[in-house]
């Protein structure tokens, strides 16, 4: 399974790379501007910074909400690196913008999916990448681990190509339980990544030998 990050923080995003476990990066315009980025031309030039930093494909995320916007905007961005990946929502026409950026070799990750239906619409359009927002479903009392179960079953019936991003992760065990039914990816903040590192009984192992090593050696 992959591992992205959900972050358009350069430092986190450096820090998840050192790591030596980052595989790619997701952004919106909600966590541009928790950066303070705002203005067409620091966005793209941020995209540009990010790119830099990671090997693997980073989702860029259109504004527009028509079909001509999207095209639009999406072949700007896909303009700026070959790693970027354009983000769409799941609307009607983001389902023909995804077909037409598919059918000219641009990679798509079709966002805001909420339901297996979505899914696979998005994977007959052509998405590399479809990102169920597992955590917000879980807010309103869905299982939200049940639909990445859902579409997993249905994309291998039909050999799909498209990757299923678990979003919307709010905690390690998300990540685990992702891992357990199949998901291709997920992305997340780092504090959910660097909580699997985590363990009380590793702290206490490391300290008794620590420990041990210096009465030995005194």
């Amino acid at each position: 399974m992959k591992f992205f990050i959900d972050t358009a923080n350069l430092n986190e995003i450096k820090e998840a790379h050192d790591l030596g476990v980052l595989d790619g990066v997701t952004t919106n315009p909600s966590l541009m501007a928790k950066e303070g980025i705002t203005g067409k031309k620091n966005i793209l030039n941020h995209y540009l910074e990010i790119c830099k930093i990671v090997d693997g494909d980073v989702s860029a995320e259109v504004i527009s909400t028509d079909f001509d916007g999207m095209v639009k905007e999406g072949k700007e961005l896909a303009k700026l690196d070959d790693k970027i990946t354009v983000k769409i929502p799941m609307t009607k026409d983001g389902v023909k913008a995804c077909k037409y950026f598919s059918s000219n070799g641009i990679k798509t990750n079709v966002t805001l999916v909420f339901s297996a239906g979505q899914a696979l619409i998005a994977a007959k359009a052509g998405a590399k990448y479809v990102s169920p927002f597992l955590g917000r479903l879980d807010d309103i009392s869905t299982d939200g681990l049940n639909l990445i179960e859902e579409i997993r079953i249905i994309y291998d019936n039909y050999l799909f190509d498209t990757n299923i991003l678990a979003a919307s992760i709010r905690h390690p065990m998300h990540i685990i339980n992702c891992a357990k039914i199949g998901a291709d990816v997920i992305t997340s903040p780092l504090s959910s990544i660097m909580g699997l590192i985590k363990h009380p009984l590793t702290d206490i192992g490391l300290e008794k030998f620590l420990s041990d090593y210096k009465k030995g050696n005194k």
